[in-house]
């Protein structure tokens, strides 16, 4: 998707707390040389607006308070997550333990999204751009 924001290079610790503003969190998508910061665009959280980055400059540590990274974006996209609702029926039981592992793989990590998510994208960072303040 288009976006002012793809290529640009800034502090973490300042476009941590930008986006955040706009609602994205970086959640468990990152490590140490990349991630992404998402937003969820549906109520059941299958549909997220995402922005990749890497760092280019310093150490990122996403769980502390600050950091010395710099980061550049990459160009934003939608992706849709389909899960099966319910149980899986083909469960196991964990002999080390006996506990039930009842979590299940997703249907399609990667299904089409409808063109009514990729317009609400493109309204989010229309947000984003306007009030880029770097």
């Amino acid at each position: 998707m288009e976006s002012r924001i793809a290529n640009r290079e800034e502090a973490f610790d300042f476009v941590r707390q930008y986006l955040h503003e706009h609602q994205f969190s970086l959640g468990g998508n990152w490590d140490y040389e990349h991630g992404y910061f998402d937003r969820y665009l549906d109520e059941a959280r299958k549909v997220w607006l995402r922005i990749p980055f890497e760092v280019t400059h310093g150490a990122l540590d996403g769980d502390a308070s600050s950091t010395d990274a710099i980061v550049r974006f990459g160009s934003p996209f939608v992706l849709k997550h389909v899960y099966n609702e319910g149980l899986d029926e083909e469960a196991h039981v964990n002999t080390y333990g006996a506990l039930f592992n009842q979590f299940q793989e997703p249907l399609d990590r990667d299904a089409p999204v409808e063109d009514k998510w990729v317009s609400k994208a493109e309204e989010v960072l229309r947000q984003v751009d306007e009030s880029l303040p770097f």
